[in-house]
Order: structure tokens, then C-alpha cells, then sequence
């Protein structure tokens, strides 16, 4: 099969060329540094702009991950317009490429995140579920789906991705919860009540692959485990696997000062279950969030 990726360069696109490569698959990543892309995405063919691609044989498959960290900073202006630009606007230029195609991809998976939701406080989320709130996670992601699904107009199925945050051995949210939890220092955020969904990286990369090989699946799944945590429980899984303490919390009001509408992807929290995927037959290989950490830890 023929695939092309944007976002190949990160934390979930490497490992989807990774698992896509050994299956004999051929990998195409649009980057800003093409030349990066060889190394990073397992051999896969870096372009730098959609037209190196015109003329040539048909893709198969679009895989967009791409966008700009949305936890990093604060969500300044320009943050915000760099957002935007990097999920929205990247991905209507995707669509309108794909259209120009003489044969379009059969298939379009394009990320999004459970932000989709806004906070859900006690709700069970499914697929079929309106959005609880609307600060700019929440119409950010709708606006990235709305520019995604405009591929359907030239029969191309769409699948859309509410991607929870990934547990990885490098990279994803553990990256910044490590050290200070190392040290000892790890800690509750706010009342710890609020709902954390996630996801192991490899079922991450196996529930995108099925969607792929999947033709009857389309629109939204919840890419999350299916068993949802709260922040303090979630503190406590960590630091019971690094066999360290943790006693302290952040108070909110600091997150809020610090953070501004940005702390709701702290403070905030969505009950998922992934229903949809459910439905679709996808079995998680790490469904419970202790042995997950357990597994991811030990790489």
C-alpha cells in the first residue's frame, strides 16, 4: 500500500512507520525538513511540498497527525494562530490537494484529540456525545475535523481520531511527568478528580492500522483505553511503578494564574469510552493504566 503521512516526524508517526514498514508498506511523509525523514521514519521518502507528488502513481492512504504542541506554552495569539495554522489550515490545503488528484486516496485518518469534548466533568463521552464546553481546544478540534471530512465529497472514506494523551517510552505526556515524578516530587493537579483518559503508544499505532485495513470504519472513534482514570489515581499508578511518594497537589488557582484557558487540559477532563473502536472489534493490548505504565517503563 501505498501511504502518505503528515506529522510523520513525531511521537506517532514514527511509530506508525515503524509498524507500516516491516509490513512492507510505502511511506510518504510531508515535513518542513524532508531531508530529516529518511532517519526518523524508518527509510519512508520525505517531500517537502503535496506537488512532488503530482504526476506520479496514486496514494492509497492519507494519515494526517500533523500540528504544533498544544500544551507547550500558554495560548497567547500567536499561539493560537500557530494552532490553528498547523491543524486547520495544513489540513484544508491536504484535502484540496487530495482533490485535485486524478484518483483519490481511498481513505483519509485524520488526529484530532479528546479536547474535541471540552470538559465532561462525571459524563460518559461517546462518539455520538455534543461537546460539553467550547474554549479553544474544543473548536479547534472541531474545526479540524470540518476541514477533514470535506474529503468525503470525492468519495474518500474519513476516519477522525480523538486521540487521548500517549504513553510512550520517550516523548508523549510522560516526557514532562518523569523527571519531577523521579525525583519524588510528583503531584495531583487541583482537586485530582477530574477524568484522564490515555493510551499505550502501540494501541494507538494498532487502532489507526485498523482503521486503515477496515473499509466499513468511518468518522470518529475515541483513540483512548478503555479504562479511564482520575488525576489522582493516575498519580498515584506513576508513582507506585517508579516506587517513589507522592503526597504533593497544585493547587488550581496556581494552574490558572500560570496557565490561563490552557489549564483546562489540566484541571479539565473528559470520561471517555471508545465505543466506536469497540464496535469496530479492536482489542486493546494494554486496556488497565498500571500494568500500561508497568510495560511502557520498562523500555
Amino acid at each position: 500500500m501505498r501511504i502518505l503521512l503528515t506529522g510523520g516526524t513525531g511521537l506517532i508517526g514514527q511509530a506508525l512507520c515503524r509498524h507500516w514498514r516491516h509490513q512492507g508498506h510505502e511511506l510518504w511523509v510531508w515535513s518542513r525538513n524532508p531531508q530529516q525523514v529518511p532517519a526518523l521514519c524508518s527509510g519512508a521518502q520525505g517531500i517537502a511540498q503535496l506537488q512532488a507528488l503530482d504526476g506520479g502513481p496514486a496514494m492509497d492512504a492519507v494519515i494526517n497527525l500533523a500540528g504544533a504542541p498544544i500544551a507547550d506554552r500558554p495560548w497567547t495569539e500567536a499561539r493560537r494562530r500557530l494552532l490553528w495554522r498547523s491543524r486547520v489550515d495544513l489540513t484544508r490545503t491536504l484535502v484540496d490537494w487530495m482533490g485535485r488528484q486524478a484518483t483519490s486516496p481511498r481513505v483519509l485518518i485524520s488526529g484530532s484529540a479528546v479536547g474535541w469534548y471540552g470538559d465532561g466533568g462525571e459524563q460518559w463521552l461517546a462518539e455520538d456525545s455534543a461537546p460539553c464546553t467550547s474554549d479553544f481546544g474544543s473548536r479547534l478540534c472541531m474545526a479540524w475535523e470540518q476541514e477533514a471530512e470535506r474529503a468525503q465529497q470525492w468519495g474518500v472514506r474519513v476516519a477522525l481520531l480523538r486521540t487521548a494523551p500517549v504513553l510512550a517510552p520517550q516523548g508523549g505526556m510522560l516526557a514532562r511527568l518523569l523527571p519531577p515524578f523521579r525525583l519524588g516530587l510528583g503531584a495531583r493537579l487541583g482537586s485530582g478528580r477530574q477524568w484522564m483518559p490515555w493510551i499505550h503508544l502501540d494501541d494507538q499505532v494498532a487502532l489507526i492500522d485498523h482503521l486503515l485495513r477496515h473499509e466499513r470504519c468511518s468518522g470518529p472513534y475515541n483513540a483512548c483505553a478503555p479504562d479511564p482514570v482520575r488525576n489522582t489515581d493516575f498519580t498515584q499508578a506513576l508513582a507506585r511503578a517508579l516506587h517513589r511518594p507522592a503526597v504533593l497537589a497544585v493547587p488550581a488557582w496556581a494552574l490558572r494564574l500560570a496557565l490561563g484557558e490552557m489549564s483546562v487540559l489540566l484541571l479539565g477532563g473528559q470520561r471517555l469510552t471508545p465505543r466506536r473502536a469497540q464496535e469496530a472489534g479492536f482489542v486493546w493490548t494494554h486496556p488497565q493504566i498500571s500494568a500500561a505504565l508497568g510495560h511502557v517503563l520498562q523500555k
